[in-house]
Protein backbone atom coordinates (compact mmCIF):
# COMPACT_ATOMS: atom_id res chain seq x y z
CA UNK A 1 0.00 0.00 0.00
CA UNK A 2 2.87 2.41 0.77
CA UNK A 3 4.00 2.24 -2.87
CA UNK A 4 0.61 3.43 -4.09
CA UNK A 5 0.06 7.09 -4.80
CA UNK A 6 -3.07 7.61 -2.71
CA UNK A 7 -3.83 10.84 -0.89
CA UNK A 8 -3.96 10.32 2.88
CA UNK A 9 -7.48 11.83 2.96
CA UNK A 10 -8.66 8.97 0.75
CA UNK A 11 -6.71 6.32 2.59
CA UNK A 12 -8.10 7.41 5.96
CA UNK A 13 -11.78 7.52 5.00
CA UNK A 14 -13.76 4.28 5.37
CA UNK A 15 -15.83 3.14 2.41
CA UNK A 16 -19.53 3.92 2.30
CA UNK A 17 -21.30 1.19 4.26
CA UNK A 18 -24.00 -0.88 2.61
CA UNK A 19 -24.45 -4.63 2.47
CA UNK A 20 -27.00 -6.01 0.00
CA UNK A 21 -28.94 -8.99 1.36
CA UNK A 22 -31.65 -11.05 -0.33
CA UNK A 23 -35.06 -10.90 1.35
CA UNK A 24 -38.69 -11.53 0.53
CA UNK A 25 -39.60 -8.01 1.70
CA UNK A 26 -36.98 -5.31 1.14
CA UNK A 27 -37.48 -2.31 3.45
CA UNK A 28 -33.90 -1.12 3.90
CA UNK A 29 -33.14 1.65 1.37
CA UNK A 30 -36.05 4.13 1.45
CA UNK A 31 -36.99 3.27 -2.12
CA UNK A 32 -40.41 3.62 -3.67
CA UNK A 33 -42.31 0.38 -3.01
CA UNK A 34 -43.59 0.26 -6.59
CA UNK A 35 -41.81 0.14 -9.92
CA UNK A 36 -43.17 2.21 -12.78
CA UNK A 37 -46.52 0.92 -14.08
CA UNK A 38 -46.49 -0.75 -17.49
CA UNK A 39 -47.70 2.31 -19.48
CA UNK A 40 -44.95 4.48 -18.01
CA UNK A 41 -42.30 1.83 -18.63
CA UNK A 42 -43.47 1.55 -22.22
CA UNK A 43 -43.32 5.34 -22.62
CA UNK A 44 -39.78 5.38 -21.22
CA UNK A 45 -38.71 2.52 -23.50
CA UNK A 46 -40.21 4.30 -26.50
CA UNK A 47 -38.17 7.40 -25.66
CA UNK A 48 -35.06 5.21 -25.33
CA UNK A 49 -35.74 3.60 -28.70
CA UNK A 50 -36.03 7.01 -30.31
CA UNK A 51 -32.75 8.26 -28.79
CA UNK A 52 -29.55 8.28 -30.83
CA UNK A 53 -27.39 5.92 -28.81
CA UNK A 54 -24.32 6.52 -30.97
CA UNK A 55 -24.37 10.26 -30.20
CA UNK A 56 -23.28 11.99 -27.02
CA UNK A 57 -26.18 13.32 -24.94
CA UNK A 58 -26.56 17.04 -24.26
CA UNK A 59 -23.58 18.70 -22.61
CA UNK A 60 -25.91 19.38 -19.70
CA UNK A 61 -29.48 18.04 -19.62
CA UNK A 62 -31.10 21.42 -20.17
CA UNK A 63 -34.36 19.97 -21.46
CA UNK A 64 -34.96 17.95 -18.31
CA UNK A 65 -33.80 20.90 -16.22
CA UNK A 66 -36.44 23.10 -17.87
CA UNK A 67 -39.15 20.51 -17.10
CA UNK A 68 -38.08 20.36 -13.46
CA UNK A 69 -37.86 24.15 -13.25
CA UNK A 70 -41.45 24.46 -14.45
CA UNK A 71 -42.52 22.03 -11.73
CA UNK A 72 -41.07 24.40 -9.12
CA UNK A 73 -41.87 27.71 -10.86
CA UNK A 74 -38.13 28.37 -11.04
CA UNK A 75 -35.89 29.81 -13.78
CA UNK A 76 -34.69 27.01 -16.03
CA UNK A 77 -31.06 28.20 -15.85
CA UNK A 78 -31.27 27.85 -12.07
CA UNK A 79 -31.67 24.07 -12.18
CA UNK A 80 -28.65 21.75 -12.46
CA UNK A 81 -29.31 18.06 -13.17
CA UNK A 82 -26.86 15.27 -12.38
CA UNK A 83 -26.68 11.50 -12.14
CA UNK A 84 -28.13 11.45 -8.65
CA UNK A 85 -28.06 13.91 -5.78
CA UNK A 86 -24.92 12.13 -4.51
CA UNK A 87 -23.07 13.60 -7.49
CA UNK A 88 -24.35 17.05 -6.60
CA UNK A 89 -23.20 16.66 -2.99
CA UNK A 90 -19.69 15.95 -4.21
CA UNK A 91 -19.88 18.84 -6.70
CA UNK A 92 -21.01 21.26 -4.00
CA UNK A 93 -18.04 20.33 -1.81
CA UNK A 94 -15.78 21.07 -4.79
CA UNK A 95 -17.67 24.28 -5.53
CA UNK A 96 -17.62 25.81 -2.06
CA UNK A 97 -15.84 23.54 0.43
CA UNK A 98 -12.57 22.51 -1.21
CA UNK A 99 -9.74 23.81 0.96
CA UNK A 100 -12.34 25.42 3.20
CA UNK A 101 -14.84 24.12 5.72
CA UNK A 102 -17.77 21.73 5.49
CA UNK A 103 -20.56 21.53 8.04
CA UNK A 104 -22.82 18.51 8.45
CA UNK A 105 -25.20 17.32 11.14
CA UNK A 106 -24.52 14.23 13.22
CA UNK A 107 -26.05 11.77 12.75
CA UNK A 108 -26.97 12.48 9.15
CA UNK A 109 -26.59 11.13 5.63
CA UNK A 110 -22.98 9.91 5.80
CA UNK A 111 -22.06 11.03 2.29
CA UNK A 112 -21.81 14.68 3.36
CA UNK A 113 -19.02 13.96 5.80
CA UNK A 114 -17.41 11.32 3.59
CA UNK A 115 -17.08 13.65 0.61
CA UNK A 116 -15.82 16.49 2.79
CA UNK A 117 -13.09 14.24 4.20
CA UNK A 118 -12.17 12.77 0.80
CA UNK A 119 -11.78 16.24 -0.69
CA UNK A 120 -9.77 17.58 2.22
CA UNK A 121 -12.29 20.02 3.67
CA UNK A 122 -12.15 20.92 7.34
CA UNK A 123 -15.21 19.06 8.63
CA UNK A 124 -17.44 20.26 11.47
CA UNK A 125 -20.13 17.81 12.54
CA UNK A 126 -22.90 19.39 14.62
CA UNK A 127 -24.78 16.96 16.91
CA UNK A 128 -28.55 16.93 16.74
CA UNK A 129 -30.37 18.32 19.75
CA UNK A 130 -32.60 16.56 22.27
CA UNK A 131 -35.06 14.14 20.65
CA UNK A 132 -33.11 14.51 17.39
CA UNK A 133 -34.10 18.16 17.01
CA UNK A 134 -32.45 20.41 14.44
CA UNK A 135 -29.58 22.17 16.33
CA UNK A 136 -30.35 25.70 15.17
CA UNK A 137 -28.05 27.69 17.44
CA UNK A 138 -25.07 25.40 16.90
CA UNK A 139 -25.46 25.53 13.11
CA UNK A 140 -25.84 29.32 13.23
CA UNK A 141 -22.58 29.53 15.18
CA UNK A 142 -20.82 27.18 12.74
CA UNK A 143 -21.61 29.27 9.65
CA UNK A 144 -21.37 32.76 11.13
CA UNK A 145 -17.72 33.12 10.10
CA UNK A 146 -15.23 31.58 7.70
CA UNK A 147 -16.17 30.04 4.38
CA UNK A 148 -17.39 26.70 3.08
CA UNK A 149 -20.48 24.58 2.51
CA UNK A 150 -23.12 23.41 4.98
CA UNK A 151 -25.38 20.40 4.33
CA UNK A 152 -28.73 20.52 6.11
CA UNK A 153 -31.25 17.77 5.32
CA UNK A 154 -34.88 18.84 5.68
CA UNK A 155 -36.57 16.59 6.72
CA UNK A 156 -33.74 15.18 8.78
CA UNK A 157 -32.24 11.83 7.83
CA UNK A 158 -31.91 9.17 9.11
CA UNK A 159 -34.33 10.26 11.85
CA UNK A 160 -37.19 11.41 9.60
CA UNK A 161 -38.42 14.34 11.67
CA UNK A 162 -39.24 17.72 10.09
CA UNK A 163 -37.18 20.92 10.21
CA UNK A 164 -39.03 24.14 10.95
CA UNK A 165 -38.62 26.62 8.09
CA UNK A 166 -37.95 29.33 10.68
CA UNK A 167 -34.83 27.48 11.81
CA UNK A 168 -33.54 27.30 8.24
CA UNK A 169 -34.28 31.01 7.86
CA UNK A 170 -32.19 31.70 10.96
CA UNK A 171 -29.27 29.82 9.42
CA UNK A 172 -29.61 31.60 6.07
CA UNK A 173 -29.70 34.99 7.78
CA UNK A 174 -26.69 34.20 9.97
CA UNK A 175 -24.48 32.63 7.29
CA UNK A 176 -21.45 34.69 6.40
CA UNK A 177 -20.79 35.73 2.78
CA UNK A 178 -18.36 32.85 2.25
CA UNK A 179 -20.96 30.11 2.85
CA UNK A 180 -23.14 28.01 0.57
CA UNK A 181 -26.08 26.58 2.51
CA UNK A 182 -27.37 23.33 0.99
CA UNK A 183 -30.84 22.18 2.05
CA UNK A 184 -31.24 18.55 1.03
CA UNK A 185 -34.95 17.98 0.37
CA UNK A 186 -34.72 14.30 -0.59
CA UNK A 187 -38.00 13.53 1.24
CA UNK A 188 -39.80 16.82 0.64
CA UNK A 189 -42.70 15.29 -1.32
CA UNK A 190 -43.63 13.05 1.61
CA UNK A 191 -43.31 15.92 4.08
CA UNK A 192 -45.21 18.42 1.95
CA UNK A 193 -42.38 20.91 2.47
CA UNK A 194 -40.93 23.40 0.01
CA UNK A 195 -38.07 25.83 0.65
CA UNK A 196 -37.88 27.52 -2.74
CA UNK A 197 -38.82 30.85 -1.14
CA UNK A 198 -35.69 30.60 0.98
CA UNK A 199 -33.51 29.93 -2.07
CA UNK A 200 -35.19 32.83 -3.85
CA UNK A 201 -34.50 35.24 -0.99
CA UNK A 202 -30.96 34.06 -0.23
CA UNK A 203 -28.81 33.52 -3.36
CA UNK A 204 -26.31 31.35 -1.46
CA UNK A 205 -28.99 28.78 -0.52
CA UNK A 206 -29.11 25.68 -2.76
CA UNK A 207 -31.86 23.07 -2.64
CA UNK A 208 -31.24 19.42 -3.52
CA UNK A 209 -33.97 17.17 -4.86
CA UNK A 210 -33.96 13.57 -6.02
CA UNK A 211 -36.01 11.46 -8.40
CA UNK A 212 -35.06 8.33 -6.42
CA UNK A 213 -37.73 8.53 -3.71
CA UNK A 214 -41.17 9.91 -4.57
CA UNK A 215 -40.56 9.53 -8.32
CA UNK A 216 -39.59 5.86 -7.95
CA UNK A 217 -36.43 6.20 -10.06
CA UNK A 218 -33.67 5.05 -7.70
CA UNK A 219 -32.34 2.80 -10.46
CA UNK A 220 -32.18 5.62 -12.99
CA UNK A 221 -29.93 7.82 -10.78
CA UNK A 222 -31.21 11.35 -11.30
CA UNK A 223 -31.05 14.32 -8.97
CA UNK A 224 -31.12 18.08 -9.32
CA UNK A 225 -30.21 21.30 -7.59
CA UNK A 226 -32.37 24.42 -7.44
CA UNK A 227 -30.25 27.54 -7.08
CA UNK A 228 -29.84 31.16 -7.99
CA UNK A 229 -29.09 31.07 -11.75
CA UNK A 230 -25.70 32.74 -11.27
CA UNK A 231 -24.71 30.07 -8.74
CA UNK A 232 -26.12 27.28 -10.91
CA UNK A 233 -23.82 28.41 -13.75
CA UNK A 234 -20.83 27.86 -11.46
CA UNK A 235 -22.18 24.52 -10.23
CA UNK A 236 -22.53 23.23 -13.79
CA UNK A 237 -18.84 23.99 -14.34
CA UNK A 238 -18.02 21.46 -11.61
CA UNK A 239 -20.31 18.73 -12.99
CA UNK A 240 -18.65 16.52 -15.57
CA UNK A 241 -19.85 17.17 -19.14
CA UNK A 242 -22.10 14.65 -20.90
CA UNK A 243 -22.53 12.76 -17.62
CA UNK A 244 -26.31 12.25 -17.75
CA UNK A 245 -27.07 9.68 -20.42
CA UNK A 246 -29.84 9.82 -23.01
CA UNK A 247 -31.30 6.69 -21.40
CA UNK A 248 -31.55 8.38 -17.98
CA UNK A 249 -33.19 11.38 -19.59
CA UNK A 250 -35.74 9.20 -21.35
CA UNK A 251 -36.87 7.67 -18.06
CA UNK A 252 -36.94 10.99 -16.22
CA UNK A 253 -38.97 12.72 -18.93
CA UNK A 254 -41.45 9.85 -19.11
CA UNK A 255 -42.17 10.08 -15.39
CA UNK A 256 -42.51 13.87 -15.51
CA UNK A 257 -45.23 13.28 -18.10
CA UNK A 258 -47.26 11.51 -15.37
CA UNK A 259 -47.53 13.93 -12.43
CA UNK A 260 -50.79 12.32 -11.26
CA UNK A 261 -48.97 9.00 -10.79
CA UNK A 262 -46.27 10.70 -8.71
CA UNK A 263 -48.88 12.43 -6.55
CA UNK A 264 -50.79 9.18 -6.02
CA UNK A 265 -47.62 7.32 -4.99
CA UNK A 266 -46.88 10.04 -2.42
CA UNK A 267 -50.42 9.96 -1.02
CA UNK A 268 -50.34 6.17 -0.79
CA UNK A 269 -46.96 6.15 0.94
CA UNK A 270 -47.97 8.81 3.45
CA UNK A 271 -51.18 6.91 4.27
CA UNK A 272 -49.20 3.70 4.76
CA UNK A 273 -46.65 5.53 6.91
CA UNK A 274 -49.41 6.66 9.23
CA UNK A 275 -51.00 3.20 9.33
CA UNK A 276 -47.65 1.56 10.07
CA UNK A 277 -46.86 4.14 12.74
CA UNK A 278 -50.22 3.53 14.42
CA UNK A 279 -49.68 -0.24 14.38
CA UNK A 280 -46.23 0.12 15.95
CA UNK A 281 -47.56 2.57 18.52
CA UNK A 282 -50.20 0.01 19.52
CA UNK A 283 -47.38 -2.48 20.06
CA UNK A 284 -45.52 -0.06 22.32
CA UNK A 285 -42.63 0.43 19.87
CA UNK A 286 -40.64 3.62 20.24
CA UNK A 287 -39.88 5.51 17.03
CA UNK A 288 -39.13 9.01 15.84
CA UNK A 289 -42.26 10.78 14.47
CA UNK A 290 -41.57 10.87 10.74
CA UNK A 291 -42.64 12.98 7.77
CA UNK A 292 -40.62 10.87 5.32
CA UNK A 293 -41.11 7.40 3.78
CA UNK A 294 -39.37 5.62 6.66
CA UNK A 295 -39.52 5.18 10.43
CA UNK A 296 -36.53 5.04 12.77
CA UNK A 297 -37.24 2.49 15.51
CA UNK A 298 -35.53 2.06 18.88
CA UNK A 299 -34.86 -1.53 19.96
CA UNK A 300 -32.95 -3.14 22.79
CA UNK A 301 -30.60 -5.07 20.49
CA UNK A 302 -30.43 -3.82 16.90
CA UNK A 303 -28.27 -6.70 15.68
CA UNK A 304 -30.51 -9.39 17.14
CA UNK A 305 -33.74 -7.76 15.97
CA UNK A 306 -32.32 -7.19 12.49
CA UNK A 307 -31.27 -10.83 12.31
CA UNK A 308 -34.63 -12.08 13.58
CA UNK A 309 -36.58 -10.05 11.04
CA UNK A 310 -34.31 -11.18 8.21
CA UNK A 311 -34.83 -14.82 9.21
CA UNK A 312 -38.55 -14.14 8.76
CA UNK A 313 -38.05 -12.65 5.31
CA UNK A 314 -37.95 -8.93 6.12
CA UNK A 315 -34.89 -6.76 5.53
CA UNK A 316 -34.60 -3.45 7.40
CA UNK A 317 -31.58 -1.19 7.89
CA UNK A 318 -29.37 -1.08 10.96
CA UNK A 319 -28.48 2.46 12.01
CA UNK A 320 -27.00 1.68 15.41
CA UNK A 321 -23.47 2.43 14.16
CA UNK A 322 -24.31 6.13 13.86
CA UNK A 323 -23.68 8.64 16.67
CA UNK A 324 -26.44 8.82 19.31
CA UNK A 325 -28.46 6.07 17.59
CA UNK A 326 -27.74 3.04 19.76
CA UNK A 327 -30.40 0.41 19.15
CA UNK A 328 -31.73 2.12 16.01
CA UNK A 329 -33.32 0.29 13.08
CA UNK A 330 -34.79 2.05 10.04
CA UNK A 331 -37.76 0.56 8.21
CA UNK A 332 -38.91 1.87 4.84
CA UNK A 333 -42.63 2.27 4.30
CA UNK A 334 -43.49 -0.37 1.71
CA UNK A 335 -46.72 -1.53 0.10
CA UNK A 336 -49.53 -2.48 2.43
CA UNK A 337 -48.84 -6.19 2.11
CA UNK A 338 -45.11 -5.63 2.73
CA UNK A 339 -45.83 -3.61 5.85
CA UNK A 340 -48.19 -6.31 7.07
CA UNK A 341 -45.48 -8.92 6.53
CA UNK A 342 -43.10 -6.75 8.56
CA UNK A 343 -45.65 -6.47 11.39
CA UNK A 344 -46.24 -10.25 11.40
CA UNK A 345 -42.48 -10.82 11.53
CA UNK A 346 -42.24 -8.34 14.40
CA UNK A 347 -45.01 -10.12 16.29
CA UNK A 348 -43.43 -13.52 15.68
CA UNK A 349 -40.09 -12.23 16.93
CA UNK A 350 -41.82 -10.84 20.01
CA UNK A 351 -43.42 -14.20 20.78
CA UNK A 352 -40.05 -15.95 20.55
CA UNK A 353 -37.71 -13.43 22.19
CA UNK A 354 -40.01 -11.14 24.15
CA UNK A 355 -40.43 -7.47 23.33
CA UNK A 356 -37.56 -6.51 20.96
CA UNK A 357 -38.05 -2.78 21.42
CA UNK A 358 -36.21 -0.70 23.99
Amino acid sequence: MDAMNVRPEVRDVPAYRFEARPALVKLDQNESPDDLPAPLREAALARMAAAEWHRYPALHPDGLAARLAARHDWPADGVAVAGGSNVLIQALVVLSGLGRRAVALSPSFPLYAQQARLLGSELTEVPLGADHAFPTEAVVAAVASGAGVAFLPAPLAPTGNPVDSRDLLRVAEAAGPGWTIVIDEAYAEFAGSDHTDLARDFPRVVLLRTLSKAFGLAGARLGYAIANPALAVELRKVLLPFSVSALQLAVGEAVLDAPAWIDERVRSTVAERERLAAALRERGVRFVPSVTNFLLLSVADAAETHRGLLERGVLVRRQDHLPALAGALRVTVGRREENDTFLRAWDALTRVNGEPHA
